[in-house]
Order: structure tokens, then C-alpha cells, then sequence
């Protein structure tokens, strides 16, 4: 019976955890990037809000990035709601690039395209402070 529990222990331990992780797990704090494109999608869910945007390179090719903002609740002492952003809406990111290389990034502010900015990470999580704590309304 021991050796069994062993067994599974060791096996547990070898899994691969899922959960929340810092920014600094998954973001680098020296690559920030500023993106300036259209919204196409919007996954309102915990832990974090989710938007999805096109963004045309100087040829007017399209790259579609992940952009990852602070949870629901946090964004929504700010003003936000679930249509904040909509497909269609022009918007720029100041954000941080993810340490995979891949086209997601971890939001810090927006500029909406009436040039109000709101804050959309959290200060919390251990990345860089926004520079704007705008709210949306």
C-alpha cells in the first residue's frame, strides 16, 4: 500500500501545474511593444480578460496577437464591461512581449480611438506599473 501511494505522489509531482502564474513567468519586462491595430475579438473570463487584435505590418500584412489584461473584476472597478471593446474598434496597446516568442502580449494601457487611455493590466501581478491608471467611463 505505501508503494502505491509513492507511486502516485511521484506521478502527481511530474504532471505539469496549471494555474495562475506571475507576469514575469510568462511576460519580459524588457520587451515592451506598442501595437496599433483593430479588435477582433473579446473573451471576457477569469483569471484574466482576453482581447484578440489585427495588426498590419508597413506592406499591410496582418499578424493577429493575444493580448492578456487584468481580471474581470478588476477591469470592471474601472469601468469596463463586457462590450468595452468590440470587433472593429481601432485601438493602440502599450504592452510587454511574452518570453515564448509567440504574438501575445500582456496589456498595460490602451489608447480607444476617441485617444482615451485606460489602464488594462493589473498592478499587482508583479509586472511594470501602467503609466496611465485611466478608468474607461
Amino acid at each position: 500500500m505505501k508503494t502505491g501511494f509513492y507511486g502516485v505522489f511521484v506521478l502527481a509531482l511530474a504532471m505539469p501545474a496549471f494555474g495562475h502564474h506571475s507576469f514575469a513567468a510568462e511576460y519580459d519586462s524588457k520587451q515592451p511593444i506598442t501595437l496599433k491595430g483593430v479588435v477582433t475579438h473579446l473573451d471576457w473570463m477569469n483569471p484574466h480578460v482576453y482581447f484578440y487584435v489585427d495588426v498590419a505590418d508597413k506592406d499591410g500584412k496582418l499578424t493577429h496577437w493575444s493580448c492578456e489584461a487584468g481580471n474581470p473584476n478588476a477591469l470592471a472597478r474601472r469601468g469596463w464591461r463586457k462590450d468595452s471593446l468590440k470587433a472593429g474598434d481601432q485601438i493602440t496597446i502599450q504592452a510587454f512581449r511574452a518570453k515564448d516568442g509567440s504574438n501575445t502580449v500582456n496589456a498595460r494601457s490602451i489608447t480607444l480611438a476617441d485617444g482615451k487611455q485606460v489602464f488594462a493590466g493589473s498592478s499587482d501581478d508583479g509586472g511594470p506599473d501602467s503609466e496611465s491608471k485611466g478608468r474607461l467611463n
